[in-house]
């Protein structure tokens, strides 16, 4: 294959709805291009872009797929997309590597819940965006509509290049606004016969030529001086301005095609070649040290590893994009994410699970290696020498979270190998091993989302497995001072044991004062911290441990062991079992026996005195509660809010953002469950939300009740 110097390649990232025809096109662009002899189909599980089992079963795209084809002299590298949110993580991380995308809207449905999504997506990664309108030969197509919608729901900057002459089944020409030529095509697609546009056409089409020259003069001062001069643009200029206002979002380009019948694809490749920004156009990457990356060539080696997959027959596969200088086969190289070393021994471009070997890759192009050490998504390879690596992809945090557990305890070590297999494939899944839920934990982007990752493990991993719906990680706390007092005393011949600790507790907040004067007996006792240890705990908030002995009746030696005792209570609350957190404790008092005191009995003292006092400093429960913020169609806001009020959540507020209402709230995560499924169905999945862990709040008396009773009847059951 052909080696393609930087100026020669273009990335795109393939969106769109599920259902838009993504995949379809991609393989029209394949055959177009000489990569396939023949174009599979949907329906007859052979394409080259959803090859995988569960791709066959479900009939769309689940994850991303790396493609490549060549269209007059140049590379064209396609990253097809899945079209559902569940998966959106494969559209992320194509974004990442593409310059531009080709979102493909589905001319019968217009704009629909995908559409919206993923044009969010690119303006949020400010990707340029070229949009396909596609399925112009089906019976119900709908040209105008689907522009409508397009301009309503996604930007007044929506501009058409081209549009259907004769739509529906016998579709078969388009008339070019920018060549001012009509396309004719045969009954099996392909190449376009270039003629004359028809009188009956002529009008139309002059009308929107104008309104392209005036939007291609928008995009550059110098054309709108040319503009003015000449009342016209010449087609050069035209593209100029096109290709400008593509880069700058300023303008999002309409072409025409039906991908089934591969009528309009060709123009679609030529247009990306011709128009399509490559990585030179675009704004240069920075690494973490704040330094541009630039597209150079001559440059020193550097990569970013933006998909993992695993293969059978081949195993591990990196997929990667190169930001400055060449890779060759057998380099060198440093992995600047873990500090390894790495030799390039093989070097592939790939179309779906097609590889061919190739010997260099050059700035801006996407290849794949296979066999590397210890070299995954997210990581950075570079020439020796360079210590930097790139930020990369972030990905959305996860808005579904369920516990599974493999049916035979055979098969644990095994679920957990295969969870991580998983994770490499799809980030977005995320494994958490909770020894304080005594759960596995699942976090994902959707139901859906897990339910296919649960179908992986039946049916690939072999792991049959069952879901739980999810412990609540609660918080304990006080919220009172309380004082208590033990002796441990044990004699069994020899050596006894013998410690007595005198403790006072009370709730700690940042920056509040330490106790001079406890109450003890009814009677006020001055206390003085000779001594103060600050405990961060690992799961939030801190204990605040004071040593206020005067006179000497505990050791100090000692102290270390009653502060042991009260940490093995506090990852032990007596309400659910769960950590306690944010308590100031004051050892002011105790005895100890010249022979019998040691550390087992101070510990065993200090433990029992801290539990004591913790049962009567009015204990409350704490919950997790999470900042939600929703993207909601304004007409399903007053739906949406009322069931968050249902979910004991605070709208906190509410404001306006490009076409779409935001609410701001704060939910507690019991009450979560689900939610993505219960959002989509209020709201036609139109709406999109993303949460993040916030605080810890107190839970109501009546929902404590029940929580307390239900851990009650768990532990009865145990």
């Amino acid at each position: 294959m052909k080696t393609y110097q930087v100026d020669q390649i273009k990335n795109i990232a393939l969106l769109g709805n599920s259902g838009s025809g993504k995949t379809t096109l991609a393989e029209a662009m394949l055959f177009n291009g000489g990569v396939i002899e023949r174009r599979g189909t949907i329906e007859g599980k052979n394409t080259v872009s959803d090859y995988r089992p569960i791709e066959h079963e479900n009939g769309n795209t689940i994850y991303s797929t790396v493609l490549y084809t060549e269209f007059q002299n140049k590379k064209i590298n396609i990253l097809d997309t899945p079209g559902l949110d569940d998966f959106s993580g494969g559209v992320i991380s194509s974004l990442f590597a593409a310059d531009s995308a080709v979102m493909t809207i589905n001319v019968q449905n217009g704009v629909e819940v995908g559409t919206e999504i993923h044009f969010r997506h690119a303006e949020k990664n400010n990707k340029p965006l070229i949009l396909v309108i596609n399925g112009l030969d089906h019976e119900k197509s709908h040209f105008e509509k689907a522009v409508e919608m397009m301009k309503e729901r996604l930007s007044t900057d929506i501009i058409l290049l081209q549009y259907p002459v004769n739509e529906g089944t016998g579709f078969n020409s388009i008339i070019d606004v920018l060549k001012m030529k009509m396309l004719k095509y045969s009954k099996d697609g392909g190449k376009a016969e270039i003629v004359d546009i028809p009188a009956d056409q002529a009008d139309k089409a002059a009308e929107l030529r104008s309104a392209l020259i005036e939007k291609a003069a928008e995009s550059d001062e110098s054309l709108m001086e040319l503009f003015f001069a000449n009342d016209t643009l010449t087609e050069d200029e035209i593209r100029k301005g096109i290709a400008k206002g593509i880069i700058k979002r300023s303008l999002f380009p309409v072409l025409c095609c039906s991908s089934k019948n591969n009528i309009g694809v060709d123009q679609v490749m030529e247009f990306i070649v011709t128009e399509a920004p490559s990585i030179t156009d675009m704004p240069v990457i920075k690494n973490n040290k704040g330094a541009e990356v630039k597209p150079n060539p001559a440059g020193p080696a550097s990569v970013y590893v933006f998909k993992s997959a695993i293969e059978e027959h081949i195993g591990e596969i990196n997929f990667f994009r190169v930001f400055s200088g060449k890779i060759t086969e057998n380099l060198d190289i440093v992995n600047t994410s873990n500090g390894g070393k790495e030799r390039l021994s093989q070097l592939y471009v790939c179309a779906g699970k097609n590889r061919t070997k190739v010997p260099e890759l050059y700035t801006g192009d996407i290849g794949a290696f296979v066999k590397l050490k210890n070299t995954k998504m997210g990581h950075t390879l570079n020439a020796a020498g360079n210590d930097w690596k790139y930020e990369g992809v972030v990905f959305p945090e996860p808005k579904y979270r369920t516990a599974i557990k493999a049916q035979s305890e055979s098969d644990d070590e095994k679920l957990g190998e295969s969870l991580n297999k998983i994770h490499l494939e799809d980030p977005t899944v995320i494994i958490e091993y909770s020894k304080e839920l005594k759960q596995i934990i699942v976090h994902g982007q959707g139901e859906y989302h897990l339910n296919i990752m649960k179908w992986h493990l039946d049916n690939i991993y072999k792991i049959h497995t069952n879901f739980f719906p999810p412990k609540i990680p609660y918080r304990e706390t006080i919220t009172k001072t309380a004082q208590a007092d033990y002796r441990h005393r044990k004699q069994s011949g020899g050596a006894g044991q013998f410690g007595e600790v005198h403790l006072v507790i009370e709730p700690y907040e940042e920056g509040s004062k330490e106790l001079t004067m406890i109450k003890i007996g009814g009677k006020e006792q001055k206390i003085s911290v000779r001594d103060k240890e600050e405990i961060p705990l690992s799961w939030g908030g801190k204990l605040i441990y004071c040593n206020c002995i005067v006179g000497g009746s505990i050791d100090a030696r000692f102290m270390p062991a009653i502060l042991k005792g009260i940490m093995e209570k506090i990852e032990i609350g007596p309400l659910t079992g769960s950590y306690a957190r944010d308590i100031r404790v004051y050892v002011y008092d105790g005895k100890m026996h010249p022979v019998d005191s040691n550390e087992i009995s101070f510990r065993l003292a200090g433990r029992n005195a801290f539990s004591t006092a913790f049962k009567n400093a009015a204990p409350k429960i704490l919950e997790p509660v999470y900042d939600v913020e929703i993207f909601v169609p304004s007409d399903r806001m007053g739906d949406v809010i009322s069931d968050l009020q249902g979910r004991r959540g605070m709208v906190l507020g509410m404001s306006s953002e490009k076409r779409f209402e935001v609410i701001k709230a704060k939910v507690p995560l019991a009450e979560m469950n689900k939610y993505s499924t219960a959002l989509s169905s209020i709201t036609g999945g139109r709406a999109l939300y993303t949460m993040k862990f916030a605080e810890y709040a107190q839970v109501p008396g009546d929902v404590q009740d029940t929580v307390i009773k239900a851990y009650s009847e768990e532990e009865e059951e145990e």
